[in-house]
């Protein structure tokens, strides 16, 4: 498809993150878009928080206008709830699945963090965009940000099967934009389920990694002391994210058989490391962006224990790396992309963990196989230029007949 510019169009991105050290794969792929629209002649800004973590919330960035890589960053601060007790209360009705009423859905947004300059920013400015992207769906940011001004709003949910995509607020919001736009068609399913009356033009538009020109896994061994074989985690560990129970399958394979696999994860959260796994679970921390690529490079397998996932980007970076994927059966997503690239094992339980571990250890020529499916698939699916095409084609069909 020949490249379309626009070198009039304002498009505003909306992600309650956005900079270095900031893990997350709704933010990771606004980001990335934004830029590449930039480099496709749009006046892209990014409208975001001074936060750095998902778990604090604290204002750790300068507030302000700056530039990067062609891209506006406005900050603004966020403000957190100063009554604990009751957002942990909020927190633990809806997890329960309560029928909330509107007004308390409401007060659990608040009871997180708010940004009020970022959507009084909006109110003032929301008319000189062309299109507002907001993404992820359970956050303040987008959902008070996608009621400023609906009819030229795109919300990127990153939809999960979880407590927080049933609210009432979430299925007002996907109805009420102007688009929506899914990573995988599993999501694309759920969100018709989850809000029958979906916005009309909605679609799959995916998400994309940048193809590294190079890797360097012995470097990464090397300099990290890894002697050994591993199979790798990546990402935030949390019980969202299925990471205990990963340990605790992992605890039972090593148990059960002599694996030649370390487990090493590098992200962010506490990984708190059972004793009796010391030496075989190896935390790294965050790594910077120029040694990612090296990681899943030198990883004899990438294992993704998490259920929800819209799209999982790790799956494509280890794919793109060479590497195959061990995923849990309980994430849809994942689960249908190993299927139809034939890139990756999936388990439905600590057994069947075992096995995909024992598998790697006795057929690395089979092993191989899956991860050269996997780096095909990820090339014809799920490159930037594919995923920009389709996101300039959404944006062109939403602003085509408005006026100004």
């Amino acid at each position: 498809m020949a490249r379309k510019t626009s070198s009039h169009a304002r498009i505003a991105f909306v992600t309650p993150r956005y900079g270095p050290g900031v893990v997350g794969g709704s933010e990771a792929v606004m980001g990335e878009a934004a830029r590449g629209l930039a480099g496709r002649g749009y006046a892209v800004e990014v409208l975001t928080t001074c936060a750095r973590s998902h778990f604090s919330w604290a204002n750790e960035f300068d507030d302000g206008t700056s530039e990067d890589r062609g891209v506006v960053i406005r900050r603004f601060p966020t403000t957190t709830s100063g009554c604990r007790l009751t957002a942990a209360s909020l927190e633990q009705r809806v997890q329960r699945g309560e029928r909330l009423s509107p007004a308390t859905e409401i007060a659990w947004v608040n009871s997180r963090f708010r940004v009020p300059e970022l959507y009084l920013y909006l109110l003032a400015e929301a008319r000189r965009y062309d299109a507002i992207v907001l993404s992820p769906y359970l956050f303040w940011t987008t959902i008070f940000g996608a009621q400023v001004a609906p009819e030229r709003s795109v919300v990127m949910p990153c939809l999960h099967d979880e407590p927080y995509s049933r609210l009432s607020i979430v299925r007002s919001m996907l109805a009420s934009v102007a688009g929506v736009w899914f990573l995988s068609e599993p999501e694309h399913l759920l969100g018709h389920r989850l809000a029958p009356d979906l916005a009309p033009r909605h679609g799959v538009v995916g998400a994309a990694v940048e193809v590294p020109d190079s890797y360097d896994p012995a470097g990464f061994r090397q300099a990290h002391g890894l002697n050994r074989p591993f199979v790798l985690f990546a990402g935030r560990r949390e019980g969202g994210k299925g990471w205990r129970e990963l340990l605790s399958a992992y605890a039972s394979a090593i148990a059960g058989n002599d694996t030649p696999f370390d487990l090493v994860t590098i992200g962010v959260g506490a990984p708190d490391i059972p004793e009796d796994l010391a030496g075989r679970v190896i935390d790294l921390g965050y790594l910077g962006a120029a040694e990612m690529p090296n990681a899943f490079a030198a990883a004899a397998a990438l294992v993704q224990p998490s259920a929800n996932e819209s799209f999982s980007r790790t799956l494509m970076e280890a794919w793109l790396a060479g590497t195959p994927v061990i995923a849990s059966a309980a994430g849809e997503v994942v689960t249908w992309h190993c299927e139809r690239s034939g890139g990756g094992l999936t388990y439905a339980d600590e057994l069947e963990f075992a096995q995909c571990l024992r598998f790697l250890a006795e057929g690395p020529k089979a092993a191989a196989v899956l991860a050269e499916r996997g780096r095909s698939y990820v090339l014809a699916n799920y490159t930037w230029e594919i995923v920009l095409d389709a996101m300039e084609g959404s944006l062109g069909a939403l602003t085509a007949r408005r006026p100004r």
